[in-house]
């Protein structure tokens, strides 16, 4: 999160829109108005206090992000035309909104960053700059905005003697022992000097998610988001487990005369971590042109960062620029945070609603207050297993944090217990399957139908005759319902057995309309023992996952007779996954049998692995001699030429038949991006990892001798 103060020039672009916030507070701003009375201002200044110190505190806070930069654009509105009325203790003005102190003081005040929130904004910014300094910044450099805390981490000698929070910015409290958990701040530099490093401390995603889980083992309450659970985390002291955290260096005092590029460069050869490691890496821009573009290349890569931004810095460069321009009293005049949207917003939790997967899952989904996060507008989230609901200790009515990345699905993390007014309820788990009233299996995380693929027939049969499993053509919806409610149909194999006489006893169901579906379950029979794996929707596994179970058992019998230590040898499936995938080839057992003997999934379109690795030994992981054997491939944009008709599970397909290994996202294992139109972040990322790109049609001239005829 940003810094908590806006000052008057952003405070007059942002006085339109609602403002409504969470819990039993009051609403201050209505459509296109300000605070409108000394009262308003003045519950305003008091909310925002309380906000400030919860977030600053331990990271709890009843106002999301862009809630809490809207209430002090409005403080800071108010406070611009009526300022005989300004009250002392108003946020604005104040490192960390003046909401928190420190018992040890700074050797230099550590400041915040003034905001802005639009490219408008920006180029204002950065042209009152250099009226200031007289003539034109002498290069920029953009870096992303960590969300996190910020620290100071003290070194003599080279070696690591305190660490500080920020607190009020002239003094901090003392962390130092937390500092052995933070990854990235070595307790020895690689030189012997006296120097103060700068930065921030934060949880990155795969950080937070162990942290809760290790929280959840020792029956501790899970951290609402990555913020507050590095807050708490910096804080605590004589835990009984220990909680990771990552440090980025961003500055440094008695490192003088260096431009900013160069001191990140200097920090990372002290040993110390900076984002130079992450794809959103710093970089030194030329142009404020230069500097919006490289915004919008970090913004894109927002949702595939291994951590949370809640913004993009931008700083003059030079050393000489920067003493120019001065501090003010709590924001440095060279440098300022341009704010994305916020991704973690609040919200209330209304109701749970319980729904059967086509597996006989029964998953709960949370129904939530809208609200837009990331610019989509969010009413539900998912909320895992029953399990998942208990350890939170979730309920209806609780104000809950809501996240969402990307395209992820969102999530509830956790709910604002200390904002329970003592009207929530309980949510009411299910005693019988919500859909057929049967028992429920809950002998697992996950609750499941008795019945399991029983209880959801007819969605079961609309999967399996999807393009990207059976793609039989003419099985839709309404026709297996038909088949169903008939009695013709309970699993895919039984599409097997259907006549001419069946079909034509159903309702529209013509002639000509039979002996096409007929013909397409026929085509069905023939198709990629992958395709027909997928079609079943073990748990556990997908459309990738199951191409490679396909080409490493390379039959329906070797897969019917895998048990999970064999299961784990495939690439990609884990000792826990192959346990579940196990079971589910014990439950499947007769629908195995009955499939192989109607002669379905009988092709392997898979490059096969060498016998040696099919039982478990060192044979070699790819195709030998396919076209991108040992490749790691992303396919991203539209496919032009000869790749146009292609689905992406067929492109997929296609690699993994040429040897590759088909992956969804870009990271430092991806060797080979295709990029179609319209390729947009992945493209960037790969650019920024200096992965080899090609367009689709040179990818096609690569594959050419296995592309369909």
């Amino acid at each position: 999160m940003s810094d908590r103060a806006a000052s008057a020039q952003v405070a007059r672009r942002g006085r339109a829109g609602a403002l409504s916030v969470p819990g039993s507070m009051m609403t201050f701003m209505t459509e296109n108005s300000a605070l409108l009375s000394p009262a308003a201002y003045a519950e305003a200044v008091t909310t925002a206090l309380a906000a400030s110190a919860a977030y600053y505190g331990d990271g709890t806070t009843p106002l999301g992000d862009d809630e809490y930069d809207g209430l002090l654009r409005a403080i800071a509105a108010y406070e611009e035309t009526h300022p005989d009325e300004v009250l002392a203790e108003s946020p604005t003005g104040k490192v960390a909104g003046g909401a928190v102190q420190g018992d040890v003081p700074h050797s230099v005040p550590m400041l915040s960053l003034d905001n802005v929130f639009d490219a408008d904004e920006l180029a204002e910014w950065a042209a009152g700059l250099e009226r200031r300094l007289g003539h034109p910044v002498a290069g920029w450099c953009v870096e992303p905005k960590l969300d996190g805390l910020a620290v100071a981490a003290r070194y003599r000698g080279g070696r690591l003697v305190q660490v500080l929070t920020r607190g009020d910015g002239l003094a901090g409290e003392d962390i130092t022992h937390a500092a052995d958990a933070v990854l990235g701040l070595p307790p020895v530099l690689t030189r012997p000097i006296d120097v103060e490093l700068r930065g921030e401390v934060l949880l990155t995603t795969a950080q937070f998610e162990e942290a809760n889980r290790i929280r959840l083992a020792h029956e501790a309450t899970p951290f609402a988001h990555p913020r507050s659970g590095a807050a708490g985390t910096l804080r605590a002291k004589d835990r009984p487990y220990r909680v990771e955290l990552t440090f980025f260096a961003y500055s440094a005092i008695g490192l003088d005369d260096l431009g900013h590029v160069a001191l990140l460069e200097d920090l990372a050869a002290l040993g110390a971590n900076t984002a130079a490691s992450t794809a959103a890496a710093p970089m030194r821009c030329e142009t404020v042109e230069q500097v919006q573009e490289r915004i919008d290349v970090i913004a894109g890569l927002r949702a595939d960062l291994p951590f949370g931004i809640d913004g993009v810095v931008v700083k003059a460069d030079t050393a000489e620029d920067q003493r120019q321009a001065g501090n003010g009293s709590r924001a440095p005049r060279w440098a300022v945070a341009r704010k994305l949207a916020a991704e973690h917003k609040v919200t209330r939790l209304l109701e749970v609603e319980w729904n059967v997967g086509r597996t006989g899952i029964i998953a709960p989904r949370a129904v939530l207050e809208p609200v837009v996060i990331d610019g989509v507008t969010v009413t539900y989230a998912t909320l895992h297993n029953p399990s998942d609901i208990t350890r939170r200790g979730l309920m209806i009515g609780d104000q809950v944090f809501v996240y969402r990345a990307g395209d992820v699905i969102p999530r509830v993390e956790a709910p604002l217990v200390d904002q329970r007014t003592g009207a929530e309820s309980p949510i009411v788990f299910p005693e019988a399957c919500p859909r057929c009233g049967d028992a429920i299996d809950t002998s697992e995380q996950r609750w499941r139908c008795v019945r399991g693929r029983s209880c959801q027939a007819v969605a079961s049969v609309i999967y399996a005759a999807g393009r990207d499993q059976l793609d039989i053509e003419g099985l839709g919806g309404t026709r297996a319902i038909q088949l169903v409610e008939a009695g013709l149909v309970q699993d895919v194999a039984d599409l097997f057995t259907l006549t001419r006489e069946q079909l034509l006893g159903l309702e529209r169901m013509g002639e000509t309309s039979a002996a096409n579906l007929l013909a397409a379950i026929e085509t069905a029979r023939g198709a990629a023992l992958s395709r027909v794996f997928c079609a079943l929707g073990v748990r556990g596994t997908g459309r990738t996952m199951s191409r490679r179970i396909a080409a490493h058992f390379g039959s329906m019998a070797a897969i019917r007779a895998a048990d999970a230590d064999t299961l784990a040898g495939v690439d990609g499936i884990g000792t826990e996954k192959a346990r579940v995938i196990a079971a589910e080839l014990v439950e499947l057992a007769p629908l195995l049998d009955r499939l192989q003997a109607q002669q379905v999934g009988t092709q392997v379109t898979e490059p096969q692995k060498p016998a040696t690795e099919a039982t478990g030994g060192d044979g070699a992981e790819d195709a030998a001699g396919g076209p991108l054997a040992g490749q790691a491939v992303v396919v991203t944009g539209s496919m032009t030429g000869p790749l146009a008709a292609l689905s992406r599970n067929e492109m997929n397909e296609l690699i993994e038949r040429a040897g590759g290994k088909a992956s969804s996202s870009v990271s430092k294992r991806t060797t080979l991006l295709v990029a179609g139109e319209k390729a947009g972040s992945k493209r960037t990322k790969a650019e920024e990892l200096g992965v080899r790109i090609i367009d689709p049609e040179v990818f096609a001239d690569l594959v050419a001798d296995l592309l369909p005829a």
